[in-house]
């Protein structure tokens, strides 16, 4: 049964960034921005046409499908995720994809504000798009490949299962999340309804990697009650909470900033500041691989903060940690042939899969602690969170053939 809409996966994808689906950290709504709803519905009714009879969006916005089994095997059901947000960083407003057709090398030139360059010398995995066809903006937004890429990858890759019934596959659920890019987005999913066993993310990267591990994540607010009183009699009385808490940021370790570390040493990161003359607040996010990291570096924060308030007898603060992910591979350990199915899912489609951890969190980290294994898988996107964002039509079609591959491989070894 054809899809009255276009098919290939580069279509869908560019029908779906044209909607705007920014997230908002300061709502305190589910999902945080209704407009993250108009991809679902759009979503919904491309499942429902493909042949999903089950597709459906939520009051929160997340959309349920299910690929039905066609095999008589008893296979695990298993789960593909990706979300609908786009990050608070940069608009995703407007989106005016531009497509680089047998891109020959060099650096793209954004059309839209020709001082966004992507350039090669700090996009070297453009190199290996040689003769591919690379999709930008015109610079003056996001793409959103974080992460429609992986939303179009999985509604691609159901329709190839639905059109070839020749490729054996258990169940197969998908999953549509709002709100990942603001740590919420499996907080209202209802995995009894969704039913699955294991699942994977598709919210990651270069072609061929998958991912296993995440940061562990908390998220500090420090509240500053200063000491306020008229500028003209303030002398020795007067404890401006603008000061103490630039005081405050002023002290953090400069070795343990996001522009300092690498690999797998974690930070501490101001996101929020703002106040007056009497409050003040500082908003932190804190990230490490160790949960130890974590409780070190909220110590150390502390600490500054209240060293910094003893030069303000007067004034007072409260220290408020909130958990927000944990890293997941801890729980992938237990269940090792997750991970070694999609290696070999990946091989099967023409790459050499790449193992490796993830400076950041996906859906799969809160999934996985939720009694829900779930690693994360290449979407093919680059520079995510950026207008120099960018993904390859050829990397797309291959997360596409890699999750076929997947769907195969659990039902062959069932």
């Amino acid at each position: 049964m054809n899809s009255p809409r276009s098919t290939t996966v580069t279509e869908r994808f560019l029908r779906y960034v044209a909607i705007d689906t920014q997230s908002d950290p300061r709502s305190t709504s589910q999902p945080s921005t209704e407009k993250q709803k108009n991809l679902g519905r759009l979503l919904v009714e491309e499942l429902l046409s493909i042949g999903l009879s089950d597709a459906h969006m939520d009051e929160h916005g997340n959309v349920y499908a299910t690929v039905p089994a066609n095999t008589d095997k008893q296979v695990p059901v298993i789960c593909f995720c990706a979300h609908v947000d786009t990050a608070p960083d940069f608009s995703g407003a407007g989106v005016k994809p531009q497509l680089v057709e047998n891109y020959a090398g060099g650096d793209i030139v954004l059309k839209g504000d020709p001082r966004q360059i992507i350039r090669v010398a700090e996009h070297p995995e453009l190199a290996n798009q040689i003769g591919n066809d690379v999709i930008t903006t015109d610079g003056t937004t996001l793409l959103g490949a974080d992460d429609k890429a992986g939303v179009a990858e999985i509604v691609a890759a159901a329709q190839v299962l639905v059109e070839n019934p020749a490729i054996r596959h258990g169940a197969l659920r998908l999953l549509f999340t709002t709100d990942e890019e603001i740590g919420r987005g499996v907080d209202k999913v209802d995995l009894k309804k969704l039913g699955a066993k294991f699942a994977y993310t598709l919210d990651g990267s270069t072609a061929g990697s998958i991912e296993t591990e995440t940061f562990s994540a908390d998220r500090v607010e420090i509240a500053i009650t200063g000491v306020a009183i008229h500028p003209g009699f303030a002398f020795g009385k007067m404890e401006n909470a603008i000061k103490i808490a630039s005081a405050i940021v002023d002290r953090l370790p400069k070795d343990a900033a996001p522009e300092t570390t690498e690999g797998r040493i974690g930070f501490l990161h101001p996101t929020d500041l703002s106040g007056s003359m009497e409050t003040a607040s500082i908003g932190l996010i804190v990230r490490d691989f160790e949960e130890s990291g974590l409780a070190h570096k909220e110590a150390l924060l502390e600490a500054i903060v209240r060293d910094v308030l003893n030069g303000f007898p007067g004034s007072s603060y409260t220290f408020t940690v909130t958990q927000q992910y944990r890293n997941m591979k801890v729980v992938l350990d237990r269940n090792p042939e997750i991970v070694e199915y999609a290696m070999d899912a990946v091989r099967r489609a023409g790459m050499e899969p790449a193992i490796g951890s993830i400076r950041g969190g996906t859906d799969g980290s809160r999934l996985s602690h939720m009694g829900l294994p779930c690693p994360n898988i290449f979407a093919g996107g680059h520079a995510f969170h950026s207008p120099l964002e960018w993904v390859s039509r050829q990397d797309m079609e291959k997360a596409v053939a890699t999750i076929v591959e997947l769907a195969k491989i659990w039902e062959e070894r069932a």
